[in-house]
């Protein structure tokens, strides 16, 4: 990765992005659904090619985080409380994919953070999310 801003090239995924918010999407998760899956079929299912997440209130049976060198974190149940919950969802050939970060509480209070693994993070009882449509602007070529 470039050290200076100005070392970036045009193409770099990494730039800022222009757009605007569309449409909002409130739904409610169901016990034992997939956090990181169910998202990106909500997106798919509401016509979202690309989505903010806004806001979430619920709790996991489980939950697996990775971090940033790839390692992953195994938070066991039976309740993991959600406390923070950020991330988007992008198209990318085709396909969404939902990238969600957060940090989860296990039931002895520790707090651990992380990115959500994708199938595996089981809903427990019900899961509260709020997503929000992006409307991204055409890049100049």
């Amino acid at each position: 990765m470039p050290a200076d801003p100005q070392d970036t090239p045009a193409s770099d995924p990494l730039l800022p992005e222009s757009g605007r918010t569309g449409r909002i999407l409130y739904a409610r998760v169901r016990p034992n659904e997939d956090l990181v899956h169910t998202i990106e079929k909500l997106c798919l299912q509401h016509g979202f090619s690309d989505a903010v997440v806004r806001g979430s209130l619920g709790s996991l049976s489980q939950c697996c985080l990775e971090t940033h060198t790839g390692a992953r974190i195994e938070v066991p149940g039976p309740a993991v409380e959600m406390l923070t919950l950020m991330g988007e969802v992008r198209s990318n050939g085709g396909a969404l994919e939902a990238r969600l970060s957060g940090t989860v509480a296990d039931p002895q209070g520790r707090i651990f953070a992380g990115r959500f693994a994708a199938g595996r993070n089981p809903v427990c009882i019900t899961f509260e999310i709020t997503l929000e449509e992006w409307l991204a602007d055409a890049r100049a070529a």
